[in-house]
């Protein structure tokens, strides 16, 4: 090997340098030699293969937020738990029960999580909640009946 520093890159630029120069030619020759014959469905958006509805902006509901979030907070939880490994024996017990402790405290988060009803996302969930609305209606329907006297 060479005496220069920078020289011991020089494979590594010109792997970067062959890599960008063939992506750009194919970029380019595509849009030399492609046709262009722009059609309405061509032109119109596309979502999964099914019609746009309504308006791009639309809103998302909260739990998607909140699962994204609490799965990047456990995510980098999880991540502590490779060091930990690698260095599991120069610890002996001491880090042993300091692991335990550890998983604990995750597992009382996620069980608040599980208790706080933030991962349920199946039907039983969505049921529940739609049957608390309706009897919320019925009550507040039975109680005007009465102060109007029709029952």
């Amino acid at each position: 090997m060479p005496d220069n520093y920078f020289a011991r890159y020089l494979p590594f630029l010109i792997h970067i340098l062959l890599a960008g120069g063939i992506a750009t030619a194919i970029i380019v020759l595509s849009w030399l030699i492609g046709e262009r014959k722009p059609t309405r469905a061509k032109m119109s958006a596309y979502e999964c293969g099914m019609a746009p509805v309504g308006d791009s902006r639309g809103r998302f509901s909260v739990k998607f937020y909140l699962v994204a979030m609490l799965f990047i907070l456990f995510d980098v939880e999880a991540v502590f738990l490779y060091p930990w490994a690698v260095i599991l024996r120069d610890l002996k017990h001491f880090g042993l029960w300091e692991m335990f402790v550890y998983i604990g405290i995750v597992l009382v988060g996620f069980f608040y999580v599980w208790k706080k009803g933030v991962l349920d996302w199946g039907p039983s969930a969505v049921k529940s909640h739609l049957r608390f609305e309706v009897r919320s209606d019925i009550l507040s329907n039975v109680g005007a009946d009465v102060r109007r006297g029709e029952r």
